[in-house]
């Protein structure tokens, strides 16, 4: 699916020495310095089982040891309802939720890897048959490239391909978090999704701490703080976003927290769509959306985000924002939503009007 990866790609030739000593540390961190997830020094880059999807959960079992073992992740951003779908992992390291993606988007769904350490990728590429033939596939529905989330484009990955991008603690660690949007942005279809986990920060990290390796490496120095990441969003393309998760991050390392223990750190879960209607408040048409109860795993209510819970069967009053997110992605499948915009009615009053549609304003728009 992905082209040959070019000797150069759009980020050494740009931003040249800076930027590759950044990622030359953050490669020798993951590559070298940690042998496994017990040499992590902070409990920012780990997540607990419990908090997994069930659906996820029943995977992991046949998970290969060796990749559970070298698996440094802060949340779950495998989202449901991925059956047939392409997906691509930023910064896969050692394909752990490669491989539960390849389980959950079936035989005929297709997952990619890219990862720029070259020591993750030969463990996750040498379990390939090892999971196929765990899931009963007939061939490998997974593929690992050696390329840089920043640049997507020099490992051939085209506009408009992917259905769902996922990533789990990486985007922090990248020091050109713009370029990496805005390649997330064009590579999803219409109606794609990005759903990610990583570390924010309540304040803007101080820059010399940005650049200490360690920190770096522990998923806190490029931490986003999450304002900044709010309009850095909207100004790539999506004036609208949703938080699924968000977790208080204890250090649990003295000399760690003596250095950067002013910053409060949460692990957070995010949901965007690729959507022309997206606004940058809610609006309100008028539109009400309908669960049927079909999407696998969840029979009796579905969780758009963390304020937006569908009890099957039961009409809820939405914004323009959540009506096309639950209408016009892969999820249009499992709901009906009456209305459109053609007549509108003016802000979309978040305190009410639905089952449990409170509001905590936290995101890329009011709902």
């Amino acid at each position: 699916m992905v082209a040959q990866q070019k000797e150069t790609g759009l980020v050494k030739q740009k931003k040249g020495i800076i930027m590759s000593d950044v990622l030359e540390k953050v490669k020798e961190y993951y590559g070298k310095t940690l042998t496994g997830n017990k040499d992590l020094q902070t409990s920012a880059c780990c997540c607990g089982e419990e908090s997994l999807p069930k659906e996820v959960r029943e995977v992991l079992p046949l998970i290969a040891e060796e990749i559970l073992d070298r698996f440094y992740g802060c949340g779950s951003p495998l989202p449901p309802f991925l059956e047939g779908m392409t997906v691509l992992d930023l910064g896969c390291g050692t394909g752990r939720d490669v491989y539960i993606a390849s389980k959950l988007v079936g035989e005929k769904g297709h997952v990619i890897g890219v990862d720029m350490t070259e020591e993750q990728l030969e463990v996750a590429r040498k379990y390939q048959d090892y999971h196929k033939d765990k899931f009963g596939y007939s061939a490998s529905n997974v593929e690992f490239e050696q390329g840089y989330i920043e640049d997507l484009a020099s490992i051939g990955i085209a506009d408009a391909s992917i259905d769902v991008v996922i990533s789990n603690c990486v985007i922090n660690l990248s020091p050109e978090k713009e370029l990496v949007f805005k390649e997330i942005f064009r590579i999803l279809k219409p109606g794609g999704e990005l759903y990610f986990s990583d570390v924010f920060a309540d304040r803007r990290v101080p820059k010399e701490l940005s650049e200490d390796p360690v920190l770096r490496g522990e998923c806190l120095g490029g931490s986003m703080y999450v304002e900044d990441f709010r309009r850095l969003l909207a100004k790539v393309g999506w004036p609208d976003f949703r938080y699924m998760s968000n977790c208080s991050i204890s250090l649990d390392n003295d000399e760690i927290a003596a250095k950067v223990g002013m910053v409060n750190y949460s692990s957070r879960t995010v949901r965007a769509f690729k959507l022309d209607v997206l606004e940058d408040i809610c609006e309100d048409y008028g539109q009400v959306a309908y669960y049927s109860g079909t999407i696998p795993g969840y029979p009796h209510h579905f969780d758009l985000d963390d304020h937006h819970r569908f009890f099957t069967g039961q009409p809820m009053l939405v914004c323009g924002n959540t009506a096309g997110m639950v209408e016009e992605t892969r999820f249009g499948k499992a709901f009906k939503v009456t209305g459109d915009h053609s007549v509108h009615y003016g802000a979309f009053d978040c305190s009410g009007g639905g089952s449990d549609d409170s509001c905590d304003c936290s995101g890329g728009s009011c709902c």
